[in-house]
């Protein structure tokens, strides 16, 4: 895998994770509502959620490559299609009204339970990662390539979501992550279209 792939690569994960959805919610309330460490703890089992979507995701995609390049192919552009859906959506976002504080009271336990299940009950996880490898996939990628790919997206949700709940103890986090949500969707839009034109391009 080539630096100017895996960067591509990071950006569209990047923005994928930051953009506000389910995850972030489960990690605000867990945080807001119970403390940093439940927070932490929300989004480690959640990272092991995404993890085995990615893998899944990437191995079944190896399979087709080889196997069924046909398949392939319209796995590929259908999923270019996927991304240019959720990039204009991602434009015409007006925000996120989910930076909100919750009361309620949780164990550990609970807070490994909603991570995890966030994540691993999320179908859109699994059509994400399928529209999102399938762009970077090819039959001569090896071993290596494809645990770049897992590991990657595993550390920037891992890394995102840790950061939330540790920087949430600060006064105005909140306020500032609920007044750049629209920015946030907004850039993410524009470069999942972009990725989604460089495969009907090439």
């Amino acid at each position: 895998m080539t630096l100017t792939i895996w960067l591509s690569l990071v950006v569209v994960c990047v923005l994928g994770t930051i953009s506000p959805g389910p995850s972030l919610a489960v990690v605000l309330r867990q945080t807001l509502s119970n403390g940093r460490r439940h927070g932490m703890l929300t989004t480690a089992s959640h990272s092991l959620g995404v993890a085995l979507w990615a893998l899944l995701s990437l191995w079944g995609l190896g399979v087709l490559v080889t196997d069924h390049p046909m398949l392939y192919d319209v796995i590929t552009y259908s999923g270019a299609c996927y991304l240019a859906w959720l990039g204009f959506k991602a434009l015409r976002s007006k925000g996120s009204a989910q930076f909100e504080q919750q009361k309620s009271e949780g164990s550990y336990t609970s807070a490994i339970l909603d991570g995890a299940m966030i994540s691993l009950l999320n179908p859109k996880l699994a059509i994400f990662f399928i529209a999102l490898f399938s762009q970077f996939i090819s039959a001569e990628q090896v071993i290596t390539d494809k645990l770049i790919m897992i590991s990657t997206v595993t550390l920037i949700d891992f890394v995102w979501y840790m950061g939330i709940a540790i920087l949430l103890s600060q006064s105005n986090v909140v306020k500032k992550l609920r007044e750049k949500s629209k920015t946030m969707d907004q850039v993410s839009g524009i470069v999942m279209i972009g990725l989604a034109l460089r495969v009907a391009i090439i």
